[in-house]
């Protein structure tokens, strides 16, 4: 089991409203690609913030790889776990691709005293990714002047160099044409990590995830097939979608 929560609830900090999250339980398999789905406001954000440790949660358990989410372990799980933004202007601030993609990686290695032969593997690791996605020819680019398809993918390749073992993605067909949606399917499908994608695309949901969590209000109202649950009039109506 890569990713286990049991029992999770979410609070915003000095609300007074129900939760955010109210008792969801579930479950992602090593290279399991599952759909999120809600409509605005059901909590898909919360939930990925809350899988990272950015949002604390209230009552329950996260567990990644074995690891329980906790304060001392962090470090270990925001390694293992990689988050791209709905809008890749918020992930991309660095002068070029090269730089966006080599931060991270760089980052850690500084702070962990590693060696330049480490350093080297970055660059390699990198120039490996670039070539995977099909965006070499973008290596010296300044990331603000990519198309949006372009930047999504520039993205993605800063986060596939950290190695993570489960990927959150946050709404990563928006605002793309249907070249670059169609594009940017085809590497998801290919990518042998596990996905975790929050998204109001159901013909992508369709097409990627042979399973889903259906999120309404806060609360996991179905998990199961993906082609049954969109196939529910009734329930997508229920749940806003």
């Amino acid at each position: 089991m890569l990713l286990n929560v049991s029992g999770l609830s979410v609070l915003y900090s000095g609300s007074n409203e129900d939760p955010a999250l109210k008792d969801l339980t579930f479950s992602i398999d090593e290279g399991e690609k599952v759909a999120l789905l809600g409509a605005n406001g059901a909590g898909k954000s919360t939930l990925m913030l809350s899988l990272l440790g950015i949002l604390d949660a209230a009552i329950g358990k996260i567990e990644v790889d074995g690891v329980i989410l906790e304060k001392k372990s962090l470090p270990l799980i925001r390694r293992r776990l990689g988050l791209l933004f709905q809008d890749p202007d918020d992930q991309l601030f660095m002068p070029t691709v090269y730089d966006d993609i080599t931060f991270g990686p760089q980052n850690y290695a500084e702070n962990t005293g590693a060696s330049k032969e480490i350093t080297e593997k970055i660059n390699e690791d990198a120039d490996k990714i670039l070539k995977k996605l099909g965006i070499a020819h973008l290596k010296d680019r300044m990331s603000h002047k990519l198309s949006g398809g372009e930047k999504r993918l520039a993205a993605l390749a800063s986060i596939l160099v950290m190695e993570p073992r489960l990927l959150l993605m946050d709404e990563p067909s928006a605002f793309l044409d249907p070249r670059a949606r169609r594009r940017l399917i085809s590497i998801i499908e290919s990518l042998p990590n596990a996905c975790l994608i929050a998204t109001h695309d159901l013909d992508m949901a369709l097409n990627l995830c042979a399973r889903c969590l259906l999120l309404h209000k806060g609360r996991l109202r179905a998990d199961g097939a993906t082609k049954d649950i969109i196939a529910d009039k009734k329930l997508l109506d229920e749940c806003g979608l």
